[in-house]
């Protein structure tokens, strides 16, 4: 029987009211739910935004099978640790072993058989060598990104669309605003997953008075909470610490202010308004 430690991608979850049945444990088909939000999170740790993935990949992923053994039983207000893992790639097919835990109580296995087909006729195909290769490097504990730092002729193409994308798009920000004539002089960091899309962006402007400003930090939105903006943050502030700067200086969404919080980051003045969003000024000394 498997343990959590076996698992890469973990899921935490509470059980709520709504999932309960008469005998006031969860309702047995109910682990299926959460054995399919857990194959969410394992896409998202790949790094690999699953409908744009499946798209490059001329493929979709259907599920074939799943059997489920029951151990014990989940109670309301349970935090529950659902893990995933790939255990086999087959030809045409990939297992999956999910393991539902309460601390280290096992109570429920799962095993999932999915299918790589041709979304149009749902006919098998090959699992993508790429998409195999990815997979195996995860299970190997290897990064799922590569950070690249250099200028705006070097990663502006890629960056652009996900600057696009989270920004204007998505946050509402007019174009004429998110791309603007800094981006030329800055210092660009993209994170790019294993198979080559960039899944996180942002820019390290000139230094005023020994002072960088960081900013338009973007993070594809079906990748957050994997460390990708992290990575970036850290890629920026060595930048401006290689070339002598004393501070650096954000404006953080305060959304996001905690984020920075646990960078290092102090909050400075007063909340206010850039391009519609709420905003707080955010410093980090560097010497």
């Amino acid at each position: 029987m498997s343990t959590p430690r076996d698992f890469r991608c973990h899921l935490r979850l509470r059980v709520r009211w709504s999932e309960i049945d008469q005998q006031r444990i969860v309702f047995n088909a109910h682990y299926l739910t959460y054995a399919d939000c857990a194959m969410t999170e394992y896409w998202r740790a790949l790094g690999l935004p699953y409908e744009a993935t499946m798209h490059a990949l001329g493929g979709d992923v259907y599920l074939k099978k799943a059997s489920v053994e029951y151990h014990a039983s989940a109670l309301l207000d349970d935090i529950i640790d659902v893990g995933m893992r790939c255990v086999r790639i087959g030809a045409s097919s990939m297992v999956f072993e999910c393991g539902i835990f309460r601390t280290d109580v096992p109570l429920v296995s799962v095993e999932l058989v999915y299918v790589f087909a041709d979304p149009a006729t749902q006919t098998k195909k090959d699992v993508p060598s790429a998409l195999r290769a990815v997979i195996e490097s995860f299970e190997a504990g290897s990064e799922m990104a590569e950070l690249r730092v250099g200028s705006w002729q070097e990663l502006g193409a890629a960056a652009t669309p996900l600057r696009t994308a989270v920004f204007v798009q998505e946050q509402g920000v007019a174009p004429e605003v998110e791309m603007d004539a800094l981006d030329r002089l800055a210092v660009h960091a993209v994170a790019f997953n294993r198979l080559g899309a960039a899944v996180a962006t942002g820019r390290l402007l000139p230094a005023q008075d020994g002072e960088a400003r960081i900013g338009r930090m973007a993070v594809s939105r079906t990748l957050r909470g994997q460390r990708w903006g992290r990575l970036l943050l850290e890629a920026l502030v060595r930048a401006a610490q290689e070339r002598g700067d004393a501070s650096v200086l954000l404006h953080a969404q305060c959304h996001a202010e905690g984020f920075y919080q646990r960078a290092g980051f102090v909050a400075e003045g007063d909340v206010f308004d850039e391009a519609g969003m709420a905003h707080i000024a955010m410093r980090k000394m560097l010497r």
